[in-house]
């Protein structure tokens, strides 16, 4: 189980999109929270096999998703705006870049425990199965603080217009490096937890390694469907139990 704000335990499910009845689910609710916001009703999620969409359950109800995406020579999503400024990066030798893309979550939803297992076994998995290097989002910019407080992206640049959405932009970008390195200062910080990041309530690294064992097991690094794994019961540096179940739909 994990904490919500409501103080109540909650049963939190994280898994891949592996069909078009999952993605359907996925795409009903990003255009829903889309829709609130005044980005249009009528987004798509990329399906193909640079792609893997996440949702995360909640007892049950869906109540989240994000797509993961790794650059390929047809490019990322973000390319449609940002492609200048990732062509920069891509002359790096050795960078693999990868994209946090159609983003929606529940208004109700609020704990951070509950976005940071989200988050995290997302980084997890494009570790394991693209080896990204660099990680890349596209924001409007009322959204920018969140990022560089809760996961520490910078912005890249300045703003440009999103054409799909009718609304401002700002690439964002944050190294791989950079999240191994938050999640090691706050295991060494345990008890002096940021009321502002995200990293104090990821995954302890037992049971990050639990998670990625199961997944090389399951072939995610040969792009193979995995089957369900369960992060045991955990007590984060936040006091919070933490059970978490993640797999393939």
């Amino acid at each position: 189980m994990i904490a919500g704000n409501d103080g109540q335990n909650h049963a939190l499910v994280i898994k891949v999109a592996a069909g078009e009845a999952d993605r359907a689910a996925a795409r009903s609710l990003l255009n829903k929270r889309y829709g609130w916001r005044g980005y249009g009703e009528s987004h798509s999620i990329p399906t193909g096999a640079t792609h893997s969409t996440f949702t995360a359950f909640i007892d049950g109800e869906l109540v989240g998703t994000l797509t993961l995406g790794v650059d390929s020579s047809a490019g990322m999503e973000i390319d449609h705006t940002f492609r200048n400024e990732l062509n920069t990066y891509r002359r790096v030798p050795g960078a693999q870049l990868c994209e946090l893309t159609k983003f929606a979550f529940e208004s109700s939803v609020q704990s951070k425990a509950i976005l940071a297992a989200f988050f995290h076994f997302i980084f997890i998995y494009g570790e394991c199965r693209y080896d990204c290097t660099d990680l890349f989002i596209e924001v409007n910019p009322r959204h920018r603080r969140f990022y560089e407080a809760m996961l520490g992206f910078d912005r890249v640049g300045g703003l440009k217009e999103n054409e799909g959405v009718g609304a401002p932009s700002q690439l964002m970008h944050l190294e791989v490096a950079q999240i191994r390195a938050q999640v090691a200062e706050y295991t060494r910080a345990a008890g002096g937890v940021s009321e502002r990041s995200l990293y104090p309530f990821f995954l302890s690294g037992e049971i990050e390694s639990d998670v990625r064992l199961k997944m090389e097991r399951g072939g995610l690094s040969a792009s193979q469907a995995h089957r369900a794994a369960t992060i045991a019961s955990q007590r984060q540096p936040n006091a919070i139990d933490a059970n978490v179940t993640v797999g393939h739909a």
